[in-house]
């Protein structure tokens, strides 16, 4: 009895043992995640915060003091000379321009392609869905010759209408996250639809595109994003100083000496940040929840 007694004892030491160990391994891995998380939450808000710091500073301060000090007082000449040595009111009103514009038609087309590729067969579909892939494993910069010649032609070169048509266009990627998106929703709403009468354009209007609006507000957010941080196409396609939009602005002001310094440089891109930053935290729940919702389980 005293024998297994001690074994019975020695075996509860080893599981509590055992339970420390798993317990030590378990608290250590949760505090290196957690350290990581730090590390890279550092890379994306310190370059944030110098920039904003050094945007209300003196050129003196910049050279004389550490970048992550804060500004002593607001000193806001910095975004004063920006904004009346530079475009940003209009390049404002032109970003907001090629962001609605874009993103609306962008999803329609999107989800009507989808649409199509996800409830129809017809000959060459997979002729189709291999070009969309190859359209997206092949880098834009091998299509701007033609795409460059097309704008020109078309007489909207140096216009708001040729970014527009590239932004609009459907997104490749796009298509593809809508195919999986529909591909959730059963067949049978759309039949049970069309023995009520209605036609394919009702089911899509009415049916099926209030049903992916979830996934269509979030990928329109990351759109408007992608269009108003694009500088390439702008910069290309509209030259004019009529036509700047925030990042092209932002650019002129390196070359502009009369905004080149550190101070003025860094006021310009809290300018540019701000309208990027404020459709994040009005639209951030479309983001992070609901991505699913509408989705019809048979």
């Amino acid at each position: 009895m005293q024998g297994s007694d001690k074994m019975e004892a020695k075996i509860e030491s080893n599981k509590k043992t055992s339970f420390k160990t798993i317990k030590k391994k378990a608290n250590g891995w949760e505090f290196l995640k957690v350290l990581l998380f730090v590390f890279i939450a550092a890379i994306v808000i310190l370059p944030m915060l110098i920039t904003l710091f050094a945007s209300f500073k003196t050129l003196p301060q910049i050279g004389s003091e550490s970048a992550l000090k804060p500004p002593t007082t607001l000193n806001l000449e910095n975004y004063k000379d920006v904004i009346k040595s530079s475009h940003v009111f209009v390049g404002l009103k032109n970003s907001a321009i090629l962001v609605v514009v874009s993103v609306v038609i962008n999803s329609l087309l999107s989800t009507m392609v989808a649409y199509c590729l996800t409830r129809f067969n017809f000959k060459l579909k997979k002729v189709y869905l291999a070009v969309f892939l190859i359209g997206m494993i092949i880098p834009g910069t091998v299509t701007e010759i033609s795409r460059f010649g097309l704008m020109v032609n078309l007489h909207v070169y140096d216009t708001l209408l040729a970014p527009i048509l590239i932004y609009a266009g459907a997104d490749l990627m796009q298509i593809y996250i809508y195919n999986q998106f529909l591909s959730q929703i059963p067949i049978s709403v759309d039949e049970s639809a069309m023995m009520d009468g209605a036609s394919y354009f009702t089911i899509y209007w009415k049916i099926i595109f209030p049903m992916v609006l979830p996934a269509t507000a979030t990928l329109g957010i990351l759109k408007a994003v992608d269009v108003l941080n694009d500088m390439y196409i702008p910069f290309l396609y509209m030259p004019g100083a009529n036509h700047k939009t925030l990042s092209t602005m932002l650019f002129n002001c390196i070359q502009d000496p009369r905004t080149s310094s550190v101070p003025k440089l860094s006021a310009a891109a809290v300018l540019v940040m701000i309208p990027t930053l404020a459709i994040y935290f009005i639209f951030q729940k479309f983001i992070f929840s609901d991505i699913t919702a509408g989705a019809v389980k048979e």
